[in-house]
């Protein structure tokens, strides 16, 4: 027979558990504008008179759950964002094109995914390999 006594971190299973959000919390606070501020510098959304670009914002309402949400909030977005076949005018914004959110974020390289990974293993408490 065989006794084995398991004894659990408390606080290394506390830590696990509040890494995602923590790390999400920090990327994001502080730095929403100025994502706002790179993906217009990318000149994917597309342009006319500026109101669509002007109207994004980022929603933060869910970040206690780990939703955040880039917002374009004008009748048309919609219908803009999910129509990469429109022609769209490259005379304001180089490369204006439908589902600019995805396009923005392969230019990126997946920089916002490896900085919440990276931020992850320094909230999970050294448990996070």
């Amino acid at each position: 027979m065989v006794k084995v006594k398991v004894t659990m971190n408390r606080k290394a299973m506390r830590d696990i558990e509040s890494a995602p959000l923590r790390a999400l919390e920090q990327a994001v606070n502080g730095k929403a504008e100025s994502l706002l501020t790179e993906i217009a510098s990318a000149q994917v959304v597309p342009k006319q008179t500026g109101e669509l670009e002007r109207s994004a914002w980022v929603n933060m309402s869910g970040i206690k759950k780990g939703k955040v949400k880039l917002v374009y909030d004008t009748p048309y977005a919609r219908r803009m964002y999910f129509h990469p076949e429109y022609n769209f005018r490259k005379d304001k914004n180089a490369n204006a094109q439908g589902l600019w959110l995805e396009a923005w974020q392969q230019e990126q390289k997946g920089w916002i995914r490896k900085t919440i990974e990276k931020l992850i293993k320094k909230f999970g408490g050294g448990s996070i390999k």
